[in-house]
């Protein structure tokens, strides 16, 4: 069988923050595929602004670099699970992963839940232990670590055979030897690696055409763009095909374009092989697992399984007292529009209208995945409002199931009780604990998801802002009963409009945190606070004191108020309770009551109560 041997397809995997994008970074730059005099950000592959902020990878990235004459095309996954759907795919692209673990934590969650996908699909691995410059880096533990997670996930014994590169992403030096003063000054060795390991495309071009998409992209020029892999024959511009649809129908058209990677950059080409990674446009309504073949030899590929909403919230226009006043697009029909848009790039996002032209259900892979298509919304101008996050139940074999999660939590050892305790009062199971001996500690649970709905800001208060918490979604399980997690503390509502004053917060300071500043503006119905009870409160904090002519002996004293607590997005969305909605705009983040007017209120809780009680 004829091998492509110019030609590499691999994919970089690891859980958050363990070094992918600069790994990619340094690929790149000893590659020499830029020139001399270019300028390249740092992480250049992380393109979104949200991804240079936070440092995460949100959308999988495809680049190339040449090596001795070898093209490798590189793909860039995100860590998160929240982004797994991105991952299961480009793994249907590559024949082979660099698994990335860091030299101090160790495999996590992420590792597991990435690797666990390559395995699946029988890619071969190669590991490579980053960060071997770290203060504690134990990289011949982690080797081992990462063996028995091969083990454990059932990896075959050719699997099992993998090689290890040690590296420092960030100083760009790569060695086989897991001592820190051997690395040598590039990533030569990792080059190597893949070139020896990584087996090559078979070159079947003379065969009729099979083209898979596994991600989408969108351009405003040439609309949607399908980026996959050529597996079988040849693909050309000009060239009449057939895109055989999910549903089973058959479209016709042709390549009016092409595109191949090289460096950051796409350059347009005219034709490509079996093995080559291209982006194709013309086609306008393409999806994510369809297959392009000749017209004449309709043979469509297995398709490829996207993972399933576990999240959804409800997204409305914003109908508070200050609608309209700081957001460009404020009406149903943009919102929507901009919906519709996202999901020509996200196939993990679903959008379902409901019985109310300016509300619909978004779901979605987890509270990260939501939260930031809020946050891109509301920097491109968008007002909006959004309700509690919940989880969706599936109905298995007649079972009513809900999403659960697989919980890893590192904390210094003081903390385990009380985290424990929390954990059980989430539903949590206990499966390992693992004593490191360097006074951290390492928890394993398996929670509903719904237990960790707001947990993190807790999990953070407990350990002191200590300990490290990651998720992934393991599977479904039948409904546990009771009510899990949720938030324990009342509110402090506003029962006026206007702006909040010193006076009135120090009138309410007692009762609990305050969200507001002095000066800023309020409604009735809006949450200006937590409240130190269960049951919410409502408060006058727009009232200012009167002035008397009465002189007082203490008149000159300046009176401080407490530092208020400002919320960023996710914990907002964290905090919201059932009766409340977050109304997100492109300058301000507000939690309200659903309903604003306090005898309103009062009556609806009633009522609920009632139905409850029959």
């Amino acid at each position: 069988m004829k091998k492509r041997d110019d030609i590499r397809n691999i994919a970089i995997i690891a859980h958050v923050d363990h070094g992918k994008t600069t790994l990619v970074d340094q690929l790149l730059h000893q590659s020499g595929t830029f020139r001399t005099n270019e300028h390249v950000d740092e992480r250049a592959m992380d393109s979104n602004d949200l991804e240079k902020e936070r440092g995460i990878t949100i959308l999988a990235k495809n680049t190339a670099v040449q090596y001795n004459g070898i093209r490798v095309n590189i793909m860039d996954t995100p860590g998160h699970a929240d982004f797994g759907g991105e991952v299961e795919r480009i793994m249907k692209m590559v024949d082979g992963v660099l698994l990335v673990v860091d030299a101090y934590e160790g495999c996590m969650p992420q590792t597991r839940f990435v690797l666990k996908k390559a395995l699946e699909q029988k890619l071969t691995p190669i590991v490579v232990v980053n960060k071997i410059d770290r203060d504690f880096a134990r990289p011949d533990e982690v080797v081992d670590e990462v063996l028995d997670l091969f083990i454990e996930l059932g990896a075959n014994e050719e699997q099992l055979e993998f090689p290890v590169v040690f590296a420092s992403a960030i100083n760009g030096t790569a060695s086989l030897d897991s001592d820190p003063s051997q690395q040598r000054e590039n990533m030569n060795d990792i080059f190597e690696t893949i070139i020896e390991n990584i087996p090559a495309p078979i070159d079947n071009r003379d065969e009729p055409l099979q083209y898979q998409v596994a991600m989408l992209d969108y351009n405003d020029y040439v609309g949607r763009i399908g980026i996959g892999r050529v597996f079988r024959g040849t693909m050309k511009v000009g060239q009449q095909v057939s895109l055989m649809k999910l549903d089973g129908s058959v479209k016709e058209f042709r390549v009016t374009k092409m595109f191949g990677f090289f460096g950051l950059k796409r350059e347009e080409i005219q034709e490509a092989y079996s093995g080559d990674l291209v982006a194709v446009s013309g086609m306008e309504d393409i999806n994510v697992g369809e297959t392009v073949c000749p017209t004449d030899h309709k043979e469509a590929l297995p398709v490829l399984r996207i993972d399933e909403p576990t999240l959804q919230m409800t997204f409305l226009t914003n109908n508070s007292p200050f609608a309209g006043r700081e957001g460009k697009w404020i009406t149903s029909r943009k919102i929507e529009e901009r919906l519709l848009d996202e999901l020509q790039t996200d196939v993990s996002l679903r959008v379902e209208n409901t019985d109310s032209p300016d509300a619909w259900i978004v779901s979605g892979r987890g509270e990260l995945h939501l939260s930031i298509l809020i946050e891109n919304m509301r920097r491109e101008g968008y007002e909006l409002q959004v309700s509690k996050p919940e989880v969706i139940i599936k109905e298995i074999d007649g079972v009513r199931c809900e999403p659960v999660e697989r919980v890893q939590i590192d904390i210094p050892e003081e903390h385990t009780g009380s985290i424990m305790e929390s954990m059980g009062a989430r539903k949590g199971e206990m499966l390992d604990m693992v004593n490191n001996g360097n006074g951290q500690v390492r928890l394993i649970f398996m929670v509903p998801a719904r237990g960790l709905i707001g947990y993190t800001t807790e999990f953070l208060t407990l350990t002191r802002g200590f300990g490290i918490m990651n998720h992934s979604f393991d599977s479904y399980q039948p409904v546990q009963a009771g009510q899990v997690g949720g938030r324990r503390q009342g509110v402090l509502v506003s029962m006026e409009s206007g702006k909040a004053s010193t006076y009135g917060i120090m009138q309410v300071e007692d009762r609990g945190v305050i969200f507001v500043e002095p000066g800023t503006e309020v409604y009735e119905g809006m949450i200006v606070g937590e409240h130190t009870r269960e049951n919410d409160l409502t408060v006058n904090i727009v009232k200012v004191k009167h002035a008397t002519n009465v002189r007082s002996a203490t008149k000159d004293q300046t009176t401080v108020i407490k530092k208020p607590r400002i919320m960023t997005l996710e914990e907002s969305l964290e905090y919201l309770n059932d009766d409340e909605y977050c109304e997100v705009t492109p300058q301000s983040i507000r939690l309200r009551k659903k309903i604003l007017d306090k005898n309103e209120r009062e009556k609806a809780a009633k009522k609920k109560k009632l139905a409850s009680q029959q």
